[in-house]
């Protein structure tokens, strides 16, 4: 999957949803990489790393 195509399917998964909704979807969306990932100092590192750009 090319990242047009990620950017793609995460704007889809939005569609139509309302705030709260698609805040729900995020949360879940990123249990659901965490656990995919693994790997928890990969995880601190991720989340540092988002962190950095709030």
């Amino acid at each position: 999957m090319n990242p047009d195509d990620v950017y793609e399917a995460l704007i889809e998964l939005h569609r139509g949803l309302d705030d709260e909704a698609s805040k729900r979807v995020n949360a879940r969306l990123i249990l659901l990489m965490a656990n995919e990932i693994g790997d928890a100092d990969k995880l601190k590192r991720l989340i540092a790393a988002a962190r950095q750009g709030a």
